[in-house]
């Protein structure tokens, strides 16, 4: 499996966001990683759309998390982030026009890895992925200098 560059950059996004104090912008994420500006506004729609983050318009404003990392779980971040559901075509709910269908169990076994890959993920919270705050603010600061 592998997690779409949205999903990446809000799992960054979140990181940088928990290393620093205050709000902070999308130029201050987008220049620390060297991604798009653009692609990181849409990431950032959709967690403020999902409560992770807050987003707050206009002069002085910024992005902050919407909760104390410890309560951000990883699992349910990629889950808002990603469509799961739909892993394969013949996923249940899915449209799905393949012959074999009837008589295949592909299906399931690929439905139950991701199940099994999420549940891993929600074993873990943001404050688990930033075991050494400090040392990312560290490294932050030495990308935007």
């Amino acid at each position: 499996m592998r997690l779409t560059t949205q999903t990446d950059y809000a799992l960054r996004t979140l990181m940088f966001l928990a290393s620093q104090e205050g709000s902070q912008t999308i130029d201050d994420i987008a220049s620390a990683y060297g991604i798009s500006k653009n692609h990181l506004m849409k990431v950032a729609q959709r967690l403020a759309g999902a409560g992770v983050i807050v987003s707050q318009r206009g002069r002085g404003g910024g992005l902050t998390l919407a909760r104390d990392p410890a309560e951000i779980n990883i699992g349910s971040v990629v889950r808002a982030m990603e469509e799961v559901s739909q892993f394969v075509e013949c996923s249940p709910g899915s449209t799905n026009n393949c012959i074999v269908t009837p008589v295949c169990g592909l299906s399931h076994m690929l439905v139950d890895a991701v199940e099994a890959f999420l549940s891993h993920l929600d074993k873990f919270t943001l404050s688990d992925v930033m075991g050494k705050k400090d040392r990312f603010a560290d490294i932050f600061q030495t990308a935007m200098a």
